[in-house]
């Protein structure tokens, strides 16, 4: 085509000395299949070269956002389950339990790996075409610089995003061994075929072998899953066991049949930890928030997710404000989503551990305390129980509640130890004096623990600090005018504050009240006196309640304070209404919990299943959540409105399972823009005299892994285990050998092999590349094992001390900076290294 346009041109152009040199000038026009479109030959080169480096830049956002479908159908079609009858263990009931069809290894090797791949593995397929079956630099290079970025910045930037304290390991380690092999036996096969064996050819034999290894990976993997060459039986029960209770698990949380039971017992826990202050509202985005933490997002997810964040579309997690989160941090429901294979880092109590002193509990001897703003430090106490003849860290942090840091306290984080036989530490806390009379503030001490330590995290994990205004005694009234109880709670338990001071003893009584609730038929009454000891803030009056099993209206009393002793004052809130809510009531406020829970996760579904519902959610910023839309979400919503719209038009995921949209979103969209990625980054080296391998490791191979960075970043932080931030990588580098080498590579050999000849492969600059990569992965893979084994990094491949997970994600980024100056330096022939 870029022939005709010159010809085109020629035919048209008068030959004046100064139209000739113009067409002189027109070079890096044959190029490309497609592009250019227009003659370019008057364009200055400068200029030529900024737009199409824009146009390529654009062209990854839109390949990136292509993807985003992609994944979607990826995660319908791995997704697909069926309903299997087991028998519950101990009994003869048989159940009926949902499992998926895919194994997660190998969906994770073929579909995944493909869908975060697949613009590298085209571009290689497009440039075998483009070139008419002979070996070109930028698909291949691609390749192997995706891989290093992959491999050496995504993992080092995992490595380092985990916050503080925490760790993060790899739980399939044996699926994780075999694909690190892979990923590493990947590029030195391709040094033996292209060095060692037939230089610079690729024989037939050698192709079909490069593409069998994929099947190969897939196969070993799956073994190592399963753990097939171990104890099989007692592992298999154990697996098959996991895998039920998963899919259970699944079945019960899917959008639109959340459980009933479930949520009914999260908004009674919640209700307790919150003191009923939570509306319908709050307490469905709270559970749909459980959900789908509990939920197991694979990469897909991830990856999507961060797309969405970079291009402002409808994001697929719920957003919830830090206060309602703490409220679920704090409370025990947040607790019991660890699973039971894994060392709990948080437990309710000391019933809980059930191989009885198996861990150390930490924690803090109380919820709260308060210190007078004259007293200049407050210490809170740290205990440890259960086991406590082992070495046991912990680290303790303070979080700005209403107090301010620097201004109000002296914010503290660090490490304290329990030495064997020490079961309390104190955590001393500067306070400041600022002689400025204000209101009570607050602040929080946190602790965390190392789940390698053997030590875990009991109930009061979570310190609120209030510092009051100096020598007053306060001011007792209730937190608010109302309270709710279920009937058959048992005990109403009504807090009565204490604000402006907590200096001395003091006390109030109090007594109740009949109104439609009757004394000693709904409730025991009566009165009595709450004494307040010097530096507490808050007390409970404990009513009970009875539950005569009968349907009734709701039942309330009133309860009043009166006649505060100790200098103390009753305050505006002196009387409150206690309501006591038949069962029937209760289980009205869980449906319509219920019902706001299964619209919040339905909106957390991937992908819509209808065309309106995907242009609804292209043409509106952040998918309509016009509320949480950020300002950077309406830029980027502006600058790829165009290619959301386009790829509106890909069939819905629910169309034949997912298939037809994986067919028309891979091999038309994707595959178009990866043909126009090829042209305008060919093109773009030709103008500004970079070579191609050069373009591919550095331009092309960081624009197409980009949304990987920010996928793996994020499910870093999420998930209890690093398999779906850097457990992939390995595996999705080997697929990039085995597919986006190994297919257009044997394509060609074929091709080339009924014309009687050899398919050439220029060893050159791939092979040192290759070579280069190679050394730089396993001195990559070396840290990895390091920090799996070395206790001063935590025993876990994420995470860590910060000083230590800061030098491994600088080794790592160091390496890839090596890897790009050696490949640049060798293409440039700066060094010349004998192949």
């Amino acid at each position: 085509m870029a022939n005709t346009t010159i010809a085109s041109f020629l035919n048209q152009t008068t030959a004046s000395p100064e139209t000739c040199v113009n067409v002189a000038n027109y070079f890096c026009s044959d190029k490309g299949i497609i592009l250019p479109i227009f003659v370019e030959a008057t364009w200055p080169i400068a200029l030529r070269a900024f737009l199409y480096l824009f146009a390529m830049l654009y062209c990854f956002m839109g390949v990136a956002i292509i993807a985003d479908v992609f994944m979607c159908s990826i995660e319908v079609i791995t997704s697909k389950t069926k309903t299997i009858s087991i028998v519950k263990p101990g009994t003869d009931i048989v159940e009926e339990v949902e499992v998926r069809i895919w194994n997660d290894t190998v969906a994770n090797l073929t579909l995944m790996a493909l869908g975060s791949s697949a613009p590298e593995i085209l571009l290689s397929i497009v440039g075998i075409i483009k070139t008419g079956f002979k070996s070109e630099e930028l698909g291949p290079s691609t390749i192997v610089g995706s891989a290093a970025f992959n491999l050496l910045i995504i993992t080092g930037v995992c490595v380092s995003a985990i916050p503080a304290g925490e760790v993060r390991k790899i739980k399939a380690v044996k699926v994780f061994a075999v694909t690190a092999f892979f990923s590493i036996f990947a590029y030195a096969w391709l040094y033996i075929v292209l060095v060692l064996n037939t230089k610079d050819v690729m024989d037939l034999w050698e192709a079909i072998v490069t593409f069998m290894f994929f099947p190969i990976l897939v196969i070993l993997a799956y073994i190592a899953d399963k753990d097939y060459c171990s104890r099989r039986v007692d592992v298999e029960k154990e697996t098959d066991h996991l895998e039920l209770e998963y899919a259970g698990m699944a079945a019960e949380l899917k959008p639109g049949h959340v459980n009933k039971q479930s949520v009914s017992e999260f908004v009674k826990e919640i209700s307790k930890y919150s003191g009923g202050k939570l509306s319908p509202e709050e307490a469905a985005k709270l559970a749909a928030l459980k959900i789908q933490e509990n939920e197991k997002h694979d990469r897909s997810w991830y990856r999507v997710n961060a797309t969405r964040w970079l291009v402002g579309g409808r994001k697929v997690s719920v957003n919830v404000n830090n206060s309602l989160k703490e409220k679920l941090e704090g409370s025990q429901v947040y607790d019991k989503a660890k699973n039971k294979d894994e060392v709990p880092l948080i437990i309710d109590s000391a019933s809980d551990l059930s191989q009885g002193g198996t861990f150390s509990v930490v924690e803090f001897s109380a919820s709260s305390c308060a210190v007078m703003e004259s007293q200049g430090t407050v210490e809170v106490s740290v205990l440890r129980s259960g086991r406590t003849n082992t070495r046991v860290p912990f680290r303790y942090e303070t979080i700005d509640g209403t107090a301010e840091a620097g201004s109000d306290y002296i914010p503290q984080k660090d490490v304290l130890v329990f030495e064997p036989g020490e079961s309390m530490k104190n955590i001393k806390i500067v306070i400041v004096d600022d002689n400025q009379w204000e209101t009570d503030e607050t602040f929080f001490v946190k602790l965390s623990v190392d789940p390698d330590s053997g030590a875990v995290l009991g109930r009061k994990s979570i310190n609120e600090i209030t510092i009051i205004n100096d020598d007053d005694p306060g001011v007792l009234d209730f937190t608010k005018p109302s309270f709710i109880f279920k009937e058959s709670a048992g005990i109403a338990s009504v807090p009565v504050q204490r604000t402006k001071g907590s200096d001395g003893v003091i006390s109030v009584k109090w007594k109740t009240k009949d109104m439609r609730a009757v004394n000693g038929r709904d409730y025991v009454g009566g009165e009595g006196v709450l004494e307040f000891q010097h530096g507490e803030t808050e007390k409970n009056i404990d009513i009970q309640i009875f539950d005569d099993k009968d349907f009734e209206k709701d039942e309330d009393f009133m309860v009043e304070l009166s006649d505060a002793a100790g200098g103390a004052m009753i305050g505006r809130q002196r009387r409150t209404v206690v309501t006591i809510v038949n069962d029937d009531e209760y289980n009205g406020l869980v449906d319509r919990v219920l019902t706001i829970v299964n619209v919040n996760m339905d909106h957390l579904q991937l992908a819509s299943s209808t065309w309106g519902g995907q242009f609804r959610d292209a043409m509106n910023v952040n998918g309509g959540d016009v509320e949480n839309a950020t300002t950077m979400d309406y830029v980027m919503h502006f600058l790829t409105f165009g290619w959301k719209v386009m790829f509106a038009l890909t069939p819905p995921v629910n169309f034949l399972g997912g298939w037809l949209t994986f067919i028309v979103s891979l091999m038309g969209f994707i595959f178009l823009l990866t043909v126009i990625i090829s042209d305008l980054a060919t093109t773009f080296g030709c103008l500004i005299e970079l070579e191609d391998n050069i373009t591919a490791i550095t331009l092309v191979a960081m624009g197409t892994s980009l949304p990987d960075l920010f996928a793996s970043r994020t499910a870093a932080r999420a998930e209890k285990y690093a398999d779906a931030s850097i457990g992939n990588v390995t595996g999705s580098n080997s697929v990039n050998v085995f597919l986006g080498l190994g297919l257009p590579w044997l394509i060609a050999s074929i091709y080339w092999e009924a014309q009687g000849e050899k398919f050439a492969v220029p060893a050159g600059s791939l092979a040192f590349s290759v070579m280069a990569y190679s050394i730089c992965a396993i001195l990559c893979i070396i840290i990895l094992v390091i920090r799996r084994i070395v206790p001063a990094f935590g025993r876990a491949e994420l995470g860590g001390t910060p000083s230590l997970k800061y030098v491994s994600s600088g080794l790592m980024a160091s390496l890839w900076v090596l890897y790009i100056v050696l490949a640049i330096l060798e293409t440039k022939k700066v060094i010349v290294v004998p192949l």
